[in-house]
């Protein structure tokens, strides 16, 4: 699509603006500047809209501000390296990890870079995000990923940002898929469709996919799903399994509805795999669910598999590319929104935005 030839004054760049609840802007923002010793600064080539940027919009996510820039993924250009950053120089092209770690505090030195005593979940939360033209990356040698020289595609690699990581850790590594197991998962978004592509590391017998959208449904079908539901889903998938239920339940949507859809379909002795960001509070069916030894898991994502994510990725045994289904310039912005805010009419999975 055609982009706008704003050009923004000496020292400011365009990016995407929060300002509450169902408010957005594009507009211009001071350029960011290196402030600690460990920070870069990289120049956004393409970035993309979360379903979590949809759900701040809605004002679901309180701890964002008026004022901050939006996005949490991407892949850009080094342009600025702070003197404690070794791994990284000016022109280096790199990945954006969604989560900021710091790689030696305590949780991180766990394995769970979500709750990095000085980073997490921040991009685009805490601190301004990368729906901009630059954008400021805290701990960047272990927050930056490279990009290879050859590697001329970068579509596929800013869906190793967040997406892929996010339904492979949260939903298939939480969910504990082992070959020959019985997997549902409810909603074919991206998130969904993400962990239906990493479940099949695996080799599940059966990949039930959980949808009101028939093309969202046609799409998870093409990626691997093995049953398609749309309608009375409890129903169809007890009748589908015997009365016994399915292994693993994923929940990928964030809604009370979907959560009790996973609760009354997991067997015994199964796993229900909360990958969803849910605004709302949920019911949690104890009464029925205490004497069936159901595991529930709930994750933030780590982003710890991304240098596998990436192995298979640049082999092409994944194809995270598949979920793209809207390009846009960057300077359209508002008008991505647009479209992924309305993705069921505009048959959207994944937007990319290209500067």
């Amino acid at each position: 699509m055609k982009a706008t030839n704003e050009k923004s004054p000496a020292g400011t760049m365009k990016a995407l603006v929060y300002h509450g609840a169902n408010r957005r802007a594009w507009e211009d923002k001071p350029k960011p500047a290196i402030l600690k010793p460990t920070d870069a600064i990289v120049k956004i080539t393409k970035t993309t809209i979360c379903g979590s940027d949809l759900h701040i919009m809605k004002g679901d996510v309180p701890e964002v501000t008026d004022g901050r820039i939006l996005g949490h993924e991407g892949v850009g250009i080094v342009s600025e390296a702070g003197s404690g950053v070794s791994n990284f120089k000016p022109g280096d092209r790199v990945i954006i990890s969604c989560i900021t770690s710091c790689g030696k505090c305590d949780p991180c030195k766990k394995g769970m870079y979500s709750h990095c005593s000085d980073g997490g979940w921040i991009l685009g939360h805490l601190i301004d995000g990368t729906q901009a033209e630059y954008v400021r990356i805290p701990h960047a040698d272990n927050s930056l990923y490279p990009i290879r020289d050859g590697v001329d595609d970068e579509e596929p690699l800013v869906m190793v940002s967040d997406i892929l990581p996010t339904g492979f850790e949260c939903g298939v590594l939480n969910g504990q898929v082992k070959p020959g197991d019985t997997v549902a998962i409810v909603g074919a978004g991206p998130v969904g469709l993400s962990a239906l592509l990493t479940a099949q590391f695996y080799s599940p017998g059966e990949i039930i996919m959980v949808d009101t959208d028939e093309g969202r449904l046609e799409v998870a079908k093409t990626f691997g799903a093995t049953k398609l539901v749309r309608t009375n889903p409890v129903e169809e998938i007890m009748k589908f399994t015997g009365g016994k239920g399915v292994d693993v339940a994923i929940e990928a949507v964030g809604v009370p509805a979907t959560f009790a859809i996973c609760q009354s379909i997991v067997a015994a002795g199964g796993h229900i795999a909360n990958i969803g960001v849910h605004g709302k509070s949920v019911e949690l069916h104890l009464e029925k669910l205490w004497s069936s030894n159901i595991t529930l898991t709930t994750r933030l994502v780590d982003t710890v598999t991304i240098p596998l994510l990436l192995k298979t990725v640049r082999s092409g045994k994944v194809q995270p590319q598949r979920l793209i289904t809207h390009h846009f310039a960057l300077n359209d912005m508002m008008k991505a929104y647009d479209t992924f805010g309305n993705a069921a009419k505009e048959k959207a999975l994944k937007v990319i935005l290209t500067a």
